[in-house]
C-alpha cells in the first residue's frame, strides 16, 4: 500500500476524520496523521508532496463534513443528490491547506537536506510541521469568512488534554495532536527516543489538567437555567400551522415559575412570529400580533425570570421597503417586554446571504438561500443584560465554532448563549458542533448553554464538562442551577495571537535543534 502514495493519502485522509464525533477514535487519527508525515517525508519533489496532501485533506474532510449532505434534503429548490456534490466540491477546497502545510514542512526539511545532508526524519521536521499546520489551520478559519470546522485539536476531548486549550487555544491544540502524530512516525524510522521522552510529558501535561474537585453542593436558591429541546425538525416546515406547533411545543416543555428565578432558552429561530412592534408594513404581522406571542411566552415566568428566544427580525430602508433580515435573539421579562437584542454576525454563505447576489443570483444561484432576501449581519460579540444572571454572552449557531471570536473582550460575560439549529444536519453534525462548544468553553473559560430542536442540546460547565444533554432526536428540557464561569484564560485574554507565538517558538526550536544535531 505505501508504494502507491496517492491512495495510501486517500484512504489516511479518511480514517484521520474518524477522530471527530461521532466516532472520536483519535488514537487512529494520530495513526493517520503519523502516515500523512511519512508521505511528506518520502516524497521526491514539492509537486508531489502537495498533491499527497491535498489528497489526504480530500478524504479527511469528505468524511468529516458528510453531514452537510442532508441539509439538502430540505431544500425544495435543489435536488438532495447535489448535498454530496456539496460535499466533495468542499472537500476539494478545504484540502489546500493541509496540502499548503506539509508543503511547508517539506520545504524546511529539504532546506536543511541540502545544505546539511541531513538523510532521516528527525524533531526538527516534527516541528516545523506542526507549526505548519497551525498556521494553516487558522488560515482555514479566516479566509473567505473562514470554515474552522472540526479543527484538529477537537480530538483531545476525551482526554484531559483538551485542557490545555485554556492555555494555547484551539490552533495550537491541533498542533499538540501533529506533535503526538510526529513522535509516532519518528519511532517508526527508529528514532524511539523523541516518543520516550515526548510521550511521559503528555502523559504528565494530562495529569496536571485533570479536575480532581467536587462539584460543590448545589443551592435551592441559587438561579437555574432551563433549555428546552422541543424535537422538531425542519420537515412541514412550510406548512400553515407550522409556527403554532412549534410555539405550543415549547411552551409545554418551559415548565412553570418555582422558587428560584429560571433563565429559559430555547433553540435558533424557532419563534416563528415577528415579536418586535413598529414595523411600517402591518402585513408582516399576518401571522400573529407581536403582543400576543410576547405574552403567551411572558405567561410561563415568574416575576425573575427571564427567556432568552431566537426568531427572525427585519430591517426596513428610509423608504419603508424591506431591505433584510436579522437572525436574532431577544431577552424577555415577565411583562413581556423586549431587552436587549444579538443578531448573528457569522452568517452561512449561501445558507443566509448570498454572495455578490447581483452577480450569482442570474445564474440561478438564489435558489441555494432560503427565502427572499438576505440575513444582513450584527456587529459581532456583545453581551447581553440578563438581569438576576448577569451577562449572556450570544453565538448563534455554527458561530460558536469560531475560535477567538466569541467573546465581547472589551464586556467579558458570564456565560454564553449558543442556540442552534441542527436539525439540518443528520447525524455526525450535532456531535461535533456539541465538540467544538466544549473547545470555546475551555479556552474562555465560560459556561455554555445550547438549545436546538432536535438536539444535541446542554448544559456545559466552564472546563468543557457537559452536565447533562439531551440526546439527538428526542424532546425533553435540562434544568440545573447555572454554572459560574472562571476567572479569565490566559487564551481569554490574549486570543489567537497565541498561536502565532507557538507557531513562532516552534519554527525556531526546528532549527536550533537541527543546529545542534550538526
Amino acid at each position: 500500500m505505501l508504494s502507491r502514495p496517492l491512495l495510501t493519502a486517500l484512504l489516511a485522509g479518511l480514517i484521520s476524520a474518524t477522530g471527530f464525533a461521532p466516532l472520536n477514535l483519535w488514537p487512529l487519527a494520530l495513526l493517520a496523521f503519523a502516515i500523512l508525515l511519512w508521505l511528506t517525508w518520502s516524497a521526491p519533489t514539492l509537486k508531489s508532496v502537495l498533491l499527497r496532501g491535498w489528497i489526504f485533506g480530500v478524504g479527511h474532510f469528505t468524511l468529516g463534513n458528510n453531514w452537510i449532505q442532508h441539509a439538502f434534503d430540505y431544500q425544495d429548490k435543489m435536488p438532495p443528490v447535489l448535498g454530496y456534490f456539496a460535499v466533495v466540491v468542499l472537500a476539494l477546497y478545504l484540502a489546500l491547506y493541509p496540502a499548503f502545510a506539509m508543503g511547508l514542512a517539506w520545504r524546511f526539511a529539504r532546506l536543511v537536506k541540502s545544505r546539511a545532508g541531513w538523510q532521516e526524519p528527525d524533531l526538527a521536521f516534527v516541528l516545523a510541521a506542526t507549526g505548519s499546520w497551525i498556521l494553516t489551520e487558522y488560515l482555514r478559519g479566516v479566509l473567505f469568512t473562514g470554515y474552522p470546522w472540526n479543527p484538529l485539536g477537537v480530538i483531545w476531548l476525551p482526554t484531559p488534554l483538551a485542557q490545555i486549550a485554556a492555555w494555547i487555544g484551539t490552533y495550537a491544540l491541533s498542533g499538540v495532536a501533529i506533535l503526538a502524530a510526529g513522535l509516532l512516525f519518528l519511532a517508526s524510522q527508529r528514532h524511539y527516543r523523541p516518543l520516550l521522552i515526548g510521550a511521559p510529558l503528555l502523559i504528565v501535561l494530562a495529569a496536571l489538567n485533570m479536575d480532581f474537585s467536587r462539584p460543590p453542593l448545589p443551592d435551592p436558591a441559587a438561579p437555574r437555567v432551563r433549555v428546552v429541546q422541543p424535537n422538531i425538525g425542519q420537515e412541514g416546515v412550510g406548512d400553515a400551522d407550522y409556527p403554532e406547533r412549534v410555539l405550543a411545543k415549547l411552551l409545554e416543555w418551559s415548565g412553570r415559575p418555582g422558587a428560584a428565578p429560571r433563565l429559559l432558552v430555547w433553540p435558533e429561530g424557532t419563534v416563528n412570529y415577528y415579536v418586535e412592534d413598529g414595523y411600517p408594513d402591518t402585513r408582516f404581522y399576518g401571522r400573529g400580533d407581536p403582543r400576543w406571542v410576547r405574552a403567551r411566552i411572558a405567561a410561563q415566568l415568574g416575576p425573575r425570570d427571564i427567556a432568552l428566544i431566537g426568531g427572525t427580525s427585519l430591517f426596513f430602508g428610509k423608504d419603508g421597503q424591506l431591505s433584510g433580515a436579522g437572525n436574532s435573539v431577544w431577552a424577555l421579562d415577565a411583562n413581556g417586554a423586549l431587552g436587549q437584542r444579538y443578531d448573528k454576525a457569522h452568517l452561512v454563505p449561501y445558507g443566509e446571504y448570498l454572495p455578490m447576489r447581483t452577480l450569482l443570483a442570474p445564474l440561478g444561484l438564489a435558489r441555494l438561500v432560503m427565502g427572499d432576501v438576505d440575513f444582513v449581519p450584527g456587529p459581532g460579540p456583545r453581551a447581553i443584560a440578563t438581569p438576576g444572571f448577569g451577562k449572556a454572552g450570544i453565538q448563534i449557531c455554527y458561530e460558536i465554532v469560531f475560535s477567538g471570536e466569541v467573546v465581547d473582550r472589551r464586556n467579558r460575560p458570564d456565560f454564553l448563549f449558543n442556540p442552534s439549529n441542527d436539525a439540518w444536519f443528520g447525524k455526525w453534525g450535532p456531535p461535533q458542533h456539541l465538540a467544538q462548544a466544549r473547545l470555546r468553553a475551555i479556552e474562555e473559560g465560560l459556561p455554555i448553554l445550547r438549545s436546538t430542536p432536535t438536539g444535541i442540546s446542554a448544559v456545559i460547565d466552564a472546563r468543557g464538562q457537559v452536565l447533562e444533554a439531551i440526546p439527538h432526536g428526542q424532546q425533553g428540557a435540562i434544568e440545573l442551577a447555572l454554572p459560574r464561569p472562571l476567572p479569565p484564560t490566559l487564551f481569554a485574554r490574549a486570543g489567537n495571537w497565541l498561536a502565532f507565538l507557538v507557531t513562532g517558538a516552534l519554527y525556531l526550536f526546528a532549527i536550533a535543534f537541527r543546529r545542534l544535531a550538526r
